[in-house]
Parts: C-alpha cells; structure tokens; sequence
C-alpha cells in the first residue's frame, strides 16, 4: 500500500451545500417529560403517555359488618374431571412391528403385519399426544419387516417355476 492519495478531482466545481436549519419544537400536550437524568443502560423512565382511555370509577360498595363477621367461605375445591382417553396407536404400532419382524425372518408372506404396523406408526406421528419416539421406532422396525419380506419374497421367485 501507498501513502499516494488521490486529490480532490480538478473538473468538479465546488458547489456551496444548502444550509439546513435546525429548531427543536416542544413535546406535544399528551407527553410528560421525566423528572431526572440517570446513567447511560439505566431506566430513565423516558416520556411516559397518559392513559389512552378513561378508566371507570366505580362507586364504593357499603358492606354490613355484622353480615361480614358471620360469613364463612366456601371450601376449596380443586378437582378437574378425568381427561377423556384418547386413542393410542403408537403401542399398537411397535406390537404389530415387532411381530411382523419375527414373523418377516422365518416366512416371506408376513408384510401383511408389517403393513399393518406401519399405517399404525404413521397415525401416531400424526397425532400429537402419541409418543413420537414409539412411533418412530415401530416405523423403523415395520419398514425393515417389509424388507426382510420383500427378500424372502424373491428369494422364493427365484426358486421355481412360479409363473410357467
């Protein structure tokens, strides 16, 4: 690097800059400035509005003492009613899954179960109140059913004369 700047261009004409006037007006009638300065990252508490809507005043209330000494309170009752039950699928799903892959190791036509624990998989991941981590094992454990299937499946096609 050099320490060569390059000067102020020779053909540009110096144009004087248009003077802008700066007044600073007064806040407005609805802003209350803050009462004292605080230190920088300090709450200053700033302009403040007034409220924008009017709040209602309401009429105190005359309360019988005599009444008011004899009132008891009523007892504390916290109790919800049971949630419903809703449909679990995800259990169903790993069932299905886990026998499907047994049955997917010893004979090929058990896809049939696989199947069956993958739709049930699929609706659980659907739902939210299932656990996703059943789900996604059952899926897991249903697609590799399918494929342990689908290899025994050809396996037995290339055995014989299936088709002629």
């Amino acid at each position: 690097m050099s320490d060569d700047r390059p000067g102020p261009a020779p053909d540009v004409p110096d144009v004087p800059l248009p003077r802008v006037e700066t007044r600073l007006e007064a806040p407005s009638t609805d802003v209350a400035p803050a009462d004292s300065a605080a230190l920088p990252g300090a709450h200053r508490g700033g302009f403040q509005r007034e409220f924008t809507e009017p709040v209602p005043v309401a009429a105190p209330v005359d309360v019988d003492t005599a009444a008011a000494a004899s009132w008891t309170p009523e007892p504390d009752v916290r109790w919800a009613p049971a949630p419903p039950v809703l449909p679990r699928s995800a259990p169903w799903a790993l069932t299905f899954a886990v026998v499907g892959l047994i049955v997917s190791l010893v004979v090929g036509w058990g896809f049939l179960i696989g199947i069956v624990g993958a739709v049930f998989a699929v609706v659980a991941l659907r739902r939210p109140w299932e656990s996703r981590a059943v789900a996604v094992w059952a899926l897991c454990l249903s697609l590799l059913s399918l494929a342990y299937s689908a290899g025994w499946l050809w396996w037995a096609s290339t055995q014989g004369p299936l088709f002629g």
